[in-house]
């Protein structure tokens, strides 16, 4: 199996605040050794330097380029995260990954350049001060095993960047080691399959990780910059292997010529993967494809020649409790594919537990 190329910036900006903070010199340290000789301290806190002459090459600039700032207050405010876990923890915002559907457009302000956390200690620390509290996982019936859970993806892909930020790591090892208390837990979710480092971690089955799979056509046409699919569902086995909890994010899905043949074929790939695993426990996520008006427009502007259906005549619109709309599949294809994916995954993959579907 080929290895997936890493992802390493060709700049790194460290603002100057982060620059007086510990995390910074390991975070720099691991740049150094990836090869990294572009790298600007910042006099101020103001990140520069991001925006080129259009749209698409604002874009270019900064998915070349690694941000070491400090977490404002804001972030460091653990959110409720339902139907995921019971807290979002943001290790850092922006991703590496070309993914022509991405989440995250139109959700973050300015240049979608990737911002690493300098001030770990401060982000990590509301996990104890979250523990034993919230209602997704937390004193709940049907998850209270897992404690309470702390998601660390909701606005980056943590493994993607892993290698030169060291952020997930020390997040896994000081959860394992019980320094936030017993009884919880983080999780992220990856499209990445560099794995090597975290099996050695000692992470005493307090991290779940998941990996974000799809049908072979979706993956192969729009999510670029990611593992293919063979090397996520071998890096799901080796982390099982490894004592880790685990987990398949199945998203998003798409009513695509012969979904059913290929996610079938893919749910196959992953009983067989994990069929001889001690001990598994494994879940699954379910996520439909679904798009705002800003984010369609976002996208467009990074990916004007994609192929992704993006037409609002062919969705319903579903408001959010925000007031905003999101333009997501139709009552019938909706309710046809959740029959589907729930009779598959119980045929295919008896041990996996699903959490939700959306």
């Amino acid at each position: 199996m080929t290895p997936t190329r890493i992802w390493t910036p060709s700049r790194v900006v460290v603002t100057r605040s982060a620059s007086e903070l510990p995390h910074t010199a390991e975070i720099l340290r691991r740049c150094v050794a990836a090869g990294v000789s572009d790298i600007d301290v910042l006099s101020g806190d103001r990140l520069t330097g991001l925006r080129g002459q259009s749209e698409r090459e604002t874009y270019a600039i900064a998915k070349k380029t690694l941000a070491v700032v400090v977490a404002p207050p804001s972030v460091l405010r653990p959110q409720p995260i339902p139907p995921s876990a019971d807290w979002r923890i943001d290790l850092a915002k922006g991703c590496p990954a070309h993914c022509q559907y991405c989440y995250l457009a139109g959700s973050l302000s300015g240049p979608p350049v990737t911002r690493v956390f300098a001030n770990l200690d401060e982000v990590l620390a509301g996990i104890g001060t979250h523990a034993g509290r919230g209602s997704i996982t937390s004193g709940t019936a049907e998850r209270g095993h897992e404690g309470t859970t702390f998601e660390l993806s909701c606005y980056t892909d943590p493994l993607g960047i892993e290698h030169v930020t060291g952020s997930l790591a020390e997040a896994i090892t000081r959860v394992g080691a019980g320094e936030y208390g017993d009884g919880v837990s983080v999780r992220f979710t990856t499209k990445f399959d560099d794995v090597a480092d975290l099996v050695a971690l000692d992470h005493r089955r307090r991290t779940r990780v998941r990996l974000s799979v799809n049908a072979d056509d979706i993956a192969h046409r729009f999510e670029g910059g990611t593992a293919r699919m063979p090397a996520r569902i071998d890096a799901l086995r080796r982390l099982a292997q490894a004592g880790y909890r685990v987990g398949l994010t199945i998203a998003p899905i798409m009513p695509i010529p012969g979904w059913r043949e290929q996610y079938a074929r893919l749910l196959a790939d992953v009983a067989d993967a994990v069929g001889d695993v001690d001990d598994l426990d494994l879940t699954a996520e379910i996520i439909t494809h679904r798009f705002t008006a800003s984010s369609k427009d976002v996208l467009l502007s990074w990916y004007p020649g994609t192929k992704l259906e993006m037409d609002e005549d062919l969705r319903t619109v579903k408001r959010t409790k925000f007031g905003g709309a999101k333009y997501v599949y139709p009552r019938e294809t909706m309710s046809e594919m959740k029959s589907w994916f729930t009779r598959e995954l119980d045929a295919v993959l008896p041990q996996a537990h699903l959490l939700y579907w959306t």
